[in-house]
């Protein structure tokens, strides 16, 4: 018998446009972003104490991908008993991003409780197959959307498909 069934508790999964598709960019210090970046922290903290959210899985992709595992590690000083999960489309996934980006990207993961490695190499359909697996392993998906046709429009939509609860914040 599934463990999801025994139990209250849930899994949280992040998706959300990637930084030069967001209002802000890749200004992180814009007022923008730091509005956004507390509402999510305050729904999180919702979730937490209200739907009894335990484990949060981040595709860890630059934007909010980064950002929500970010708050997630912050927030487990607070709430020890949450977890981190980084479902990782491809070793090779950071390969490509400037230091700043690599060195967010490898605290996170040092710093996560499971790092979930889907493929060793690139393909086209990797992302996807990222997307899925976080949907399929999820009781609630935190999407930030502007509603346009994206992987993140994806998401939300196979979640849909799967009768996942959906939150979208539009940035």
């Amino acid at each position: 018998m599934d463990d999801k069934m025994n139990t209250q508790e849930k899994t949280i999964m992040f998706t959300g446009h990637r930084s030069q598709n967001l209002p802000f960019g890749f200004d992180e210090s814009n007022i923008k972003c730091l509005k956004l970046k507390q509402i999510i922290k305050t729904q999180l903290c919702d979730l937490i104490e209200k739907e009894e959210a335990i484990h949060f899985i981040s595709g860890m992709a630059i934007g909010i991908d980064l950002i929500c595992a970010e708050i997630v590690l912050e927030l487990k000083k607070e709430y020890s008993h949450i977890s981190l999960e980084c479902a990782i489309p491809c070793e090779s996934q950071p390969d490509k991003w400037n230091e700043t980006f690599k060195q967010r990207y490898y605290y996170i993961l040092n710093e996560c409780d499971k790092k979930t490695v889907l493929q060793k190499e690139y393909t086209n359909d990797c992302m996807h197959k990222r997307n899925k697996y976080m949907v399929d392993n999820s009781d609630i998906v935190m999407a930030v959307w502007n509603g346009t046709k994206s992987g993140t429009g994806y998401t939300v939509e196979y979640a849909k498909k799967k009768g996942r609860k959906i939150l979208v914040f539009n940035p």
